[in-house]
């Protein structure tokens, strides 16, 4: 697996965030406007830049993509499989939030819109945010037996 920053001379992962937005219970979800995945739903999220913390940086990129300012409220998980993004070894935290407001894609995002849970299963998920989703739906307490299938 290759990695994509140098630290001290190392090769080390790339650092990103993910949000998962709910508003009414629904859920956030971008189109990607770029490879990888391109077309793909996801959650909203990108890379951290250097000199900024990772809240700031999901907050940036919510808004950037979505156009939403989104409250940071916790963190849901740390996605570190080295395997989970084809660009290399990726390392997400994925925070909770809400918003409000309508949101409008942006940035690396062509479309943004929030889902009812139990439409998400029919949707193409990029990355592993289908696993994400799961542990989402885990810490909910949520029961949907079909929903989202690996893609």
């Amino acid at each position: 697996m290759k990695c994509l920053c140098k630290c001290n001379g190392y090769e080390a992962p790339a650092l990103t965030v993910d949000a998962v937005i709910k508003m009414n219970e629904k859920i956030l979800l971008v189109r990607r406007r770029r490879e990888p995945f391109r077309g793909f739903w996801a959650l909203p999220g990108g890379f951290v830049e250097c000199g900024e913390t990772v809240e700031k940086a999901v907050v940036r990129e919510i808004e950037e993509e979505t156009g939403l300012k989104m409250i940071v409220k916790d963190i849901l998980g740390i996605y570190s499989e080295p395997c989970r993004d084809p660009r290399g070894h990726v390392v997400s935290i994925c925070f909770l939030g809400s918003a409000e407001g309508v949101p409008i894609g942006g940035d690396d995002a062509s479309e943004a819109k929030f889902f009812n849970i139990s439409e998400i299963d029919s949707l193409k998920l990029a990355f592993d945010h289908s696993n994400i989703l799961k542990d989402y739906i885990k810490l909910r307490g949520w029961k949907n037996g079909n929903f989202l299938r690996k893609v």
